[in-house]
C-alpha cells in the first residue's frame, strides 16, 4: 500500500489511531469511465443525464454500485455505528497538506450518510480561502454562503442550498474574505455550529476545513467539533506532517484516517467484481 500506509500502520500502534477507510481518488475522466461502465452493464445504477453538472468525482452519487461508493458506505457505517458511545453529530474533514482530497472525501461522505434511511446532512464549506463544495454540486462561484453569514449577518436560511441528493443541504463558503481566521474563530461561528446541531436531532454536520498547519482557523473550529477525520494521500503525505496534525488537533476527537489515492491491486479488483455480481443477484 505504499510507504505512507506503512507509516500510518506504525503510527496506529503507537497512537491508537484507526485507519477507518481506504479509497482511491477519481480523476477527471471519471465521467467517461462511468458512462462506459453503464454501457457494459445496463443493470448497474449509474446517473448521468439527470445531473450533468454534478462533479464526476462524487462517485457515491454517480455510481452507487462502484467500489469507491461501497468504501464510502463502510466509512459511513463506521461513523454511524461506533463500537462505543453515540455517533458524533458534527464531523470535520481536514488534511495535512492541500491536494490530499479532503473535499472529495467530505462530499462523498455527506452523500453516503444522506442516502441512509433517516439521516439528514448539512455539508458546510469552511475552507473559505479555496471554496470547492458549491462547485461539486453545480452551483456558481458567486453563490453567497458562510462568509456572508459571518461578515454581513445575512440570514442563514437564505444561504442554505438544497442539492439533487435528498436530505443533503450545503452551506457554501461564499466570497473569499480578507480575514477568514478571525471569522471562523468568532463567537458567531461557534453559535452557528451549536444552532445547526441542536435544531435537528437527526442531522449530521460535515465540515470541510483547510489544513491546520497552513491556516489558524481549523484549530479554532476543532474546539467546537465532535469528531475529526484526517485525509492523507497514499505515497504522498509526509508521515511527520500527519504526526504534527494529530498533535495540533488532539487525539481524543480524531475518528480515524482516510487513505486516499490508494491503487487497488488487480487481484482485489477481481474479487470485488465477483462480490458485485453476488450483490446484484441477491437483490433480484
Amino acid at each position: 500500500m505504499g510507504k505512507i500506509h506503512e507509516a500510518l500502520g506504525k503510527f496506529e500502534k503507537r497512537q491508537s489511531l484507526k485507519v477507518i477507510s481506504q479509497t482511491r481518488s477519481i480523476t477527471g475522466s471519471a465521467r467517461t469511465k462511468t458512462a462506459g461502465a453503464a454501457a457494459a452493464n445496463p443493470g448497474r445504477e449509474v446517473r448521468r443525464s439527470d445531473a450533468p453538472h454534478i462533479d464526476p468525482n462524487l462517485v457515491v452519487y454517480h455510481d452507487s454500485a462502484s467500489m469507491e461508493a461501497e468504501i464510502f458506505k463502510v466509512l459511513r457505517n463506521n461513523i454511524l455505528f461506533p463500537k462505543e458511545g453515540a455517533p458524533p453529530p458534527s464531523i470535520m474533514v481536514t488534511s495535512a497538506v492541500p491536494g490530499d482530497g479532503k473535499s472529495f472525501v467530505a462530499g462523498n461522505l455527506a452523500i453516503s450518510i444522506a442516502q441512509g434511511v433517516e439521516e439528514h446532512v448539512l455539508l458546510m464549506d469552511c475552507d473559505m480561502r479555496r471554496s470547492a463544495i458549491h462547485r461539486q454540486f453545480g452551483f456558481a462561484d458567486n453563490v453567497p454562503g458562510l462568509c456572508e453569514y459571518l461578515s454581513k449577518g445575512v440570514e442563514l436560511a437564505s444561504l442554505l442550498k438544497k442539492t439533487v441528493v435528498d436530505k443533503l443541504t450545503i452551506l457554501p463558503g461564499g466570497s473569499t474574505p480578507d480575514n477568514p481566521s478571525e471569522l471562523l474563530s468568532s463567537q458567531a461561528m461557534k453559535h452557528l455550529l451549536q444552532q445547526v446541531k441542536n435544531r435537528y436531532s437527526d442531522r449530521f454536520i460535515i465540515v470541510d476545513s483547510p489544513p491546520p498547519q497552513l491556516t489558524a482557523e481549523t484549530t479554532a473550529l476543532a474546539k467546537y467539533i465532535d469528531g475529526i477525520i484526517i485525509v492523507v494521500r497514499s505515497g504522498k503525505t509526509p508521515k511527520s506532517m500527519v504526526n504534527d496534525l494529530v498533535n495540533v488537533l488532539g487525539r481524543e476527537k480524531i475518528l480515524g484516517v482516510v487513505l486516499n489515492g490508494y491503487k487497488t491491486p488487480v487481484t482485489e479488483r477481481y474479487g470485488y467484481g465477483r462480490y458485485k455480481e453476488y450483490k446484484k443477484g441477491y437483490h433480484k
